[in-house]
């Protein structure tokens, strides 16, 4: 059965990528949580979308510009500011320790393709080793020489390949890259795309499934998961598809 991923947590009902949104999506029964990861200043891993802080939070600036004690001030509680009082970027590790006791699936996408972090593929796995995650954790990238490093720095790590376009000849290059997944934008999976990737033995998780016609579309076509902002919306179509 296709597996919900939430979004940068229930994204489309709680501030993304914040704890809170990460509690709702356990609570609604999502299989996984997906975030996003940089590094500040002072090396230390957050969960963030953007490289810049200016859209989730109060503040302005660059996420390589702040320490991770300077980020902790901002809130991030972003365009739900009459709903909720105050929302702080997590770090990973925070994340991690309350992931672990739980039997959340993870997909941490590394957002490395404008800003080369020196250092945050070796730092992401060392902290998903301490916690014992390797086996419940995908990485993902929309750069793939990040995914390949990953694949050679962690082989029992599961790496999900992310595209808008679609590739040409997709199975032969997931082999050459190592990864076990391919995360396409939605607008590029078909019913044939999915029957070869059956075939290639390949996971496909699309983003970003949203609407509810396109909730059943990927079901009835038993993608392996989804990314969707709103994982009770997609538990509930999920439990009604045939």
């Amino acid at each position: 059965m296709t597996k919900i991923f939430a979004h940068r947590g229930s994204a489309g009902t709680h501030p993304e990528n914040t704890m809170i949104a990460f509690y709702e999506a356990e609570r609604v029964g999502a299989d996984g949580i997906e975030l996003d990861v940089q590094l500040t200043k002072d090396g230390q891993i957050v969960v963030i979308h953007d490289e810049t802080i200016d859209r989730t939070t109060d503040g302005t600036g660059w996420v390589k510009d702040f320490t991770y004690r300077e980020l902790k001030q901002f809130n991030a509680v972003y365009k739900f500011v009459d709903q909720y009082d105050v929302c702080r970027i997590p770090l990973l590790e925070e994340v991690l320790a309350w992931i672990h006791p739980t039997s959340l699936l993870l997909n941490i996408e590394l957002k490395n393709g404008l800003i080369a972090y020196e250092g945050l593929e070796q730092k992401v796995i060392d902290m998903i080793r301490h916690y014992g995650l390797e086996e419940r954790t995908v990485l993902s990238s929309f750069n793939h020489n990040s995914m390949l490093f990953c694949h050679h720095l962690a082989p029992n790590i599961e790496t999900g390949l992310l595209y808008m376009e679609p590739l040409y000849d997709p199975w032969k290059y997931v082999r050459v890259m190592k990864a076990k997944g391919l995360h396409p934008y939605h607008r590029t999976v078909t019913e044939s795309f999915l029957h070869q990737a059956r075939h290639h033995g390949i996971a496909i998780r699309p983003f970003t499934i949203n609407k509810e016609s396109l909730m059943k579309k990927m079901f009835a076509y038993e993608v392996d998961a989804i990314f969707t902002d709103y994982p009770r919306l997609a538990k509930e179509i999920l439990k009604k598809t045939p």
